[in-house]
């Protein structure tokens, strides 16, 4: 016969309790502890941004030699526009545009009919007055002798003497006419004043020539020295000091990608200009093979020199404020200083520093806008690139 063994009625609910409290006690430490681990980062980290981590550079000494790269207008050496100094027709022109000629070289010919006649009358006139004076000359040595004779009076000797000089004033103004029609005369052959190329052409057979006689003369030929080239830069005012004559130069033209020119300069105008505040540079090269054009654009690279380099830093160093310029600098008890600096040369992504800065300093790249002076940093390891 089986037996029924009664169970207490408060058992059940004494292991409900228990098992209860064990959930609770494993849901708590479940999530509370990843939160107390995550406070502590957080901790940490906020004790690690209260000193900021800076990367830091050195200053070095600038270059003495600065290549400063300035547009450049191209220009002949000499270049002249060519006028007629005889008025008359073109009778024929020898050299059109683009033809390379020397000095002396006929360019055109102007047939001037009256100027012809004028010298040839003025030719007859002076033979004329060479004539009557050789005859004056001879009356006047006769009169001359019969005065030591006491043939004549001497008022008679010294009338003749006066005709003969009169007439000889009148051969030199003949004279003189001649030689000024001759010149006039020989203007009708256009020559070359120099070696070039004619790169303008502005008349045809047949044309009226004007010398300027009657009305505004115009240019028959525009003629361009090109063997040799003038280059001219406008430096701006801070670099004008450190461009000397006799350096040298090179130009490159967009047209000869990779291939540069040799120049070297040649003169400057002395003076700023007060528009531009730039000084006028003249840089001289050869150009025996007419490669480079009168007229085209050049990008000149000059070298620069200073007598004095300072020192170097990395442009994203500078801070502008209301001081002036300045530098963050930490210190060796790792906080910061703010120093006043004088700029100099521009080099691009990095500055001279004129003044403010011994060299021995380290400079903080990149400094935040709101550093202050006394603040205490923390330098990375690993070095800034400068």
């Amino acid at each position: 016969m089986s037996m029924l063994v009664p169970v207490k009625p408060a058992a059940a609910p004494r292991r409900l309790l228990i098992v209860s409290a064990v959930v609770a006690a494993l849901a708590l430490s479940a999530g509370g502890i990843p939160r107390l681990a995550a406070h502590g980062v957080v901790a940490r980290q906020t004790d690690a941004l209260a000193v900021p981590t800076v990367a830091v550079v050195t200053p070095t000494k600038a270059p003495a030699q600065q290549v400063l790269v300035l547009p450049g207008d191209v220009e002949a050496f000499q270049e002249a526009n060519i006028y007629a100094r005889t008025s008359g027709y073109l009778h024929r022109w020898y050299s059109d545009i683009g033809t390379h000629v020397k000095r002396g070289d006929l360019l055109a010919d102007i047939d001037a009919p009256e100027l012809d006649a004028e010298l040839t009358q003025a030719q007859s006139d002076a033979a004329t007055a060479l004539a009557n004076y050789d005859i004056a000359k001879v009356t006047a040595a006769r009169w001359q002798q019969m005065l030591k004779d006491d043939a004549v009076s001497r008022q008679s000797s010294e009338e003749n003497a006066s005709t003969m000089k009169a007439k000889q004033a009148m051969l030199a103004a003949a004279q003189a006419n001649v030689s000024r029609l001759a010149q006039l005369q020989s203007f009708e052959k256009v020559v070359a004043p120099f070696d070039g190329v004619v790169t303008v052409r502005n008349i045809d057979v047949g044309a009226l020539i004007d010398a300027g006689n009657g009305g505004t003369p115009a240019a028959l030929f525009r003629l361009a020295e090109t063997d040799r080239l003038r280059v001219f830069v406008d430096v701006p005012q801070d670099q004008a000091a450190d461009v000397v004559a006799g350096a040298k130069a090179t130009l490159a033209l967009p047209q000869y990608p990779g291939r540069s020119f040799a120049g070297t300069v040649a003169r400057t105008s002395g003076a700023i200009d007060a528009n531009s505040r730039t000084l006028r540079v003249e840089v001289d090269m050869d150009n025996p093979d007419g490669a480079v054009l009168p007229g085209a654009y050049a990008q000149v690279s000059l070298p620069l020199s200073a007598a004095q380099p300072g020192l170097s830093l990395p442009a994203n160093a500078l801070l502008f404020r209301p001081a002036g310029v300045q530098v963050a600098v930490v210190d060796a008890k790792g906080t910061v200083q703010l120093r006043t600096v004088t700029l100099g040369r521009d080099f691009g992504a990095r500055v001279e520093i004129h003044a403010g800065l011994h060299g021995d300093e380290r400079v903080i790249v990149n400094p935040g806008d709101a550093i202050t002076a006394g603040q205490a940093v923390r330098i990375n390891a690993q070095p800034a690139n400068a």
